[in-house]
């Protein structure tokens, strides 16, 4: 696959994920626990994470495979700089997060709307929007070290 394919779905599914957890943390969760009642709240949360998720999803499957392909086509891990190391170390600790917040604080997320436990359901969206919050911090390190500390 030609490498500026590769670096194209690389920045795309970039800009997928951290842009989404952008959007989320900064412009829909102020707005929603300020005029959301905790039921309604909660539902929309399960709802924007129904959608949201999947697209991650995507999103690490073409950053893990358009990252490995780039990474052999510059002649391996031995080969790349140091700025390369430390991309993919900071996105697997990010790929980590996320599969520990979808499979256990999400789950539990929608088996307390499910059961309509508001209070419990509003401690699990409490520990997702922390991790979600590391995530976006990690992921904006990411880009300023990817594309920002190389040209000082």
């Amino acid at each position: 696959m030609p490498m500026k394919l590769l670096y194209l779905i690389h920045v795309l599914a970039t800009v997928i994920w951290v842009g989404g957890m952008f959007f989320a943390y900064l412009c829909l969760r102020p707005v929603a626990a300020a005029q959301l009642e905790p039921p309604l709240r909660l539902r929309l949360w399960q709802g924007v994470f129904g959608r949201f998720f999947p697209w991650v999803w995507a999103a690490l499957l073409s950053l893990i495979l358009s990252g490995q392909l780039l990474t052999l086509q510059l002649g391996g891990m031995a080969a790349v700089p140091v700025h390369v190391h430390a991309m993919a170390g900071i996105g697997y600790l990010m790929a980590a997060i996320f599969f520990y917040l979808y499979f256990l604080p999400y789950g539990a997320l929608r088996r307390a709307v499910a059961a309509e436990d508001w209070p419990a359901a509003g401690a699990v969206l409490n520990r997702i929007r922390i991790l979600v919050g590391v995530n976006l911090g990690l992921g904006l390190l990411n880009i300023v070290q990817v594309f920002v500390l190389p040209m000082l």
